[in-house]
């Protein structure tokens, strides 16, 4: 069981080397970040009777070993703190000769344990990392039903997982228990020592098995406050130069009716000129499609077309993509559907195709935030 642990433990400490992302988490609910484990255990008995230490070199002999199972119910409340309530059956020993049959007995433990995963706090929470080392200690109470005999109990463990996926793990639990030392039947023939902490009774398992998480088992990103801050500059620094674009504009308009001069016909008619000035349109996209994202950028499209078809203008189209999504070639040619999809619907309102010229940027990042460049524009030439 110890080599296979140092394998698998290998193995995971070599997979963690590859980089996995660790960030901070919020809080989940109640009814999140629940599970259940199954294990099938195996136990090396030392009875308070038999001295103050346990003798590592009959620790496995046949007649104080024995077989049994667990399962438990916990939760999660943070990436690093959990508790779960574990129940114990075991066909025991008592060690009164060394003899396995005779040693035999039955009993049954309930634990409340504390867990602490410290892969998660010493090295920040990653949802795919392959082993987490957890860390834990309880207590509780027994019953050894062959003696008819009960006790509370301390423990402490150390709780390995491997992650299978985001679902399901398996254990390698290995733990420590120490009880009444009249709970095996028997006690310390020394009155003066027999209720001492070093000639208790004693329990050293090591459980395999399963854990299912149900529920939500992972937990979710913490929101990045600066990016947000950051993100609502970009727009606010979009938007002031739109309106100084904006702003230009209108007075660049004053400036042209305050010194526009309307020419005269022979014969002393005035002779009216049309001049359209029109400011782009921008027609956005979702990121990687050239399907428009709302139909409402298509209003102000409309009074451009209701002009174009008034005077028989030319249109321009010019296409846009993102330079910080996907290769230059793919921008080039996501651009150019932009532009050519903008410039299907100027066709259904009215305006005929050779009136349109098609412009594809391609990638570019003139706008903040990015998204803003995922467009098309569309003005009178």
């Amino acid at each position: 069981m110890v080599l296979a642990f140092a394998g698998v433990s290998a193995a995971s400490m070599a997979q963690e080397a590859v980089p996995t992302e660790k960030y901070s988490v919020a809080t989940n609910s109640f009814w999140s970040n629940w599970f259940i484990q199954a294990n099938a255990v195996g136990t090396s008995f030392y009875g308070s009777q038999e001295g103050a230490f346990m003798k590592p070199k009959t620790l496995f002999k046949n007649y104080r070993t024995n077989l049994g199972f667990s399962v438990a119910l916990g939760k999660w409340f943070t990436p690093g703190i959990g508790l779960r309530t574990k129940f114990t059956g075991m066909w025991g020993r008592s060690i009164i000769s060394e003899d396995k049959k005779t040693n035999a007995s039955k009993y049954w433990v309930i634990n409340e344990q504390v867990l602490f995963n410290l892969s998660n706090m010493l090295c920040g929470y990653s949802e795919t990392r392959v082993w987490n080392f957890i860390p834990y200690v309880g207590a509780g109470v027994g019953r050894n039903m062959s003696y008819n005999t009960y006790s509370m109990d301390l423990n402490a463990g150390i709780l390995n997982m491997f992650r299978l996926s985001k679902k399901v793990a398996i254990n390698l639990d290995i733990n420590y228990g120490l009880f009444d030392p009249r709970f095996d039947g028997f006690s310390a023939t020394n009155s003066s020592t027999k209720n001492s902490f070093k000639n208790m009774d004693r329990t050293l398992s090591v459980e395999v098995g399963l854990t299912y998480n149900f529920g939500k088992a992972t937990w979710s990103k913490t929101p990045d406050v600066e990016a947000i801050k950051a993100l609502s500059q970009g727009q606010i620094d979009a938007l002031n130069a739109q309106l100084a674009d904006a702003n230009a504009e209108n007075a660049r308009l004053r400036n042209q009716i305050a010194n526009h001069k309307c020419p005269k016909a022979e014969g002393g008619e005035v002779k009216t000129v049309k001049e359209i000035v029109s400011a782009p349109v921008s027609v956005f996209f979702n990121i990687g499609k050239s399907k428009i994202a709302s139909q409402k950028d298509l209003q102000n499209v409309q009074a451009i077309a209701d002009a174009a078809k008034a005077n028989n203008a030319k249109i321009v189209v010019t296409g846009y993509a993102d330079s910080k999504t996907g290769k230059a070639n793919y921008n080039q040619s996501l651009s150019e559907k932009r532009a050519n999809t903008v410039a299907d619907a100027l066709v259904n309102m009215g305006v005929d195709r050779s009136n349109i010229e098609i412009n594809a940027a391609g990638g570019v990042d003139t706008l903040s935030p990015i998204s803003y460049n995922r467009r098309a524009t569309v003005e009178l030439k």
